[in-house]
């Protein structure tokens, strides 16, 4: 593990010395996968360890909740995961064991933050187009893309 990624997850060598290999559990991963969609914060991070280590694997959609947050949220000082999560409370109610830059804390806080993203404040959802941000039909101009 480099002193990098030490400082950001907390996580030693030593903590990880017996834990499987990529090769041991890359099937699994890749069944995990499969889904219709990805949610993930920062995901062009998270793709890129899993397309270096996942050989040919594509997501099929992915919905980045920093893209999300940039546009949808214009109002944020700081887009950080832990800046959102603390400004919306999206860590109330959890385990406290749970910390964050750990794989449950993060993809639960995510998840909330994906709901919050996909709601008007009217408490009504977000169409995928909308989340999309796809440009209505008939409208000649590109539709963009969450990364």
């Amino acid at each position: 593990m480099t002193t990098f990624a030490r400082r950001i997850h907390g996580i030693a060598n030593e903590a990880v010395a017996a834990a499987p290999v990529m090769a041991d559990v890359a099937k699994e991963i890749r069944t995990a996968l499969e889904g219709p969609v990805i949610v993930a914060h920062n995901a062009p991070v998270d793709l890129g360890v899993l397309q270096r280590k996942l050989a040919g694997w594509e997501p099929a959609e992915v919905f980045d909740t920093l893209k999300l947050a940039h546009r949808l949220r214009l109002e944020r000082v700081s887009y950080r995961l832990g800046s959102l999560v603390e400004a919306f409370g999206l860590a109330q109610g959890l385990n406290s064991g749970l910390r964050p830059h750990r794989a449950t804390y993060d993809a639960l806080v995510t998840a909330r933050l994906f709901v919050l993203l996909a709601t008007h404040a009217d408490g009504q959802s977000l169409s995928l187009d909308e989340l999309r941000d796809l440009v209505p039909e008939g409208d000649d101009d590109p539709p963009t893309t969450l990364f």
